[in-house]
């Protein structure tokens, strides 16, 4: 039997090294999501991803609790984000999970939504921006995906280190969204509700678009904490919670 609620999760960044979030995520699909219309992944499900051959033991953790939750009758839809944007149809059909690109426009109880991981939206982040055209473009993903699994384990490691020295010395502010570019794609879409990830500032905010107030939900990450958005014909709800 259907719940009436649909759920949303984004920034798990789930390893084999933080094996709390992992267990708190696979209770939270036991007890909250089983049941449900949907689950959406908005993004950075895994702390990376190098391949469908990624070998974590979490990857396969993962799959098998994704497959027995879409056999139960709830959909689960993942969209890329910035740290697992190299996750392909392979893994997605083991997990039983649907691919969805970025941005995606839903018919949500009525209310027309717009999904998005959010990187997108960060635009003061000129550097970042650029990275991101450059490093997600397919012809660099098919070559990326040719390379030997341990070049990209090596890959993958400069690549998290980098970002945590850019990290350090951007200010915070350009590495939230812009509110222009958040206005702008809602009257682009016709959208008046917007849900991402990616920020972990985890809020609610009302946004003016052509005289109308419309609605952002942004996601919370699971490191210390732990939470989703979930939607039913009411309206929706912000969950935080301390892992």
């Amino acid at each position: 039997m259907r719940t009436g609620r649909t759920y949303f999760v984004a920034d798990l960044h789930l390893t084999d090294e933080r094996p709390v979030a992992t267990g708190r995520f696979f209770r939270f699909l036991d007890e909250n999501v089983a049941g449900a219309d949907a689950l959406y992944i908005l993004g950075d499900l895994f702390e990376t991803w190098i391949g469908d051959d990624h070998d974590e033991q979490v990857a396969h953790d993962t799959a098998r609790h994704m497959e027995l939750l879409a056999a139960s009758g709830t959909p689960v839809y993942f969209m890329h984000g910035n740290r697992d944007f190299m996750l392909a149809k392979a893994y997605a059909s083991r997990s039983g999970m649907k691919l969805i690109p970025d941005p995606t426009y839903i018919n949500l109880y009525g209310v027309p939504t717009l999904l998005m991981h959010g990187d997108l939206l960060c635009t003061d982040d000129a550097a970042y921006q650029t990275f991101r055209r450059r490093v997600q473009h397919p012809v660099i993903k098919t070559i990326l995906r040719t390379l030997p699994l341990s070049w990209r384990r090596g890959i993958a490691r400069q690549a998290r280190a980098g970002s945590a020295a850019a990290k350090a010395v951007k200010p915070r502010e350009i590495m939230d969204v812009n509110s222009h570019a958040v206005v702008d794609i809602l009257h682009a879409q016709h959208a008046q509700r917007l849900i991402h990830g990616h920020t972990h500032r985890p809020a609610h905010h009302v946004h003016l678009v052509d005289g109308q107030k419309c609605e952002r939900w942004v996601v919370p990450d699971w490191y210390t904490r732990w939470g989703y958005v979930v939607c039913d014909a009411q309206g929706c709800a912000l969950k935080v919670e301390e892992l």
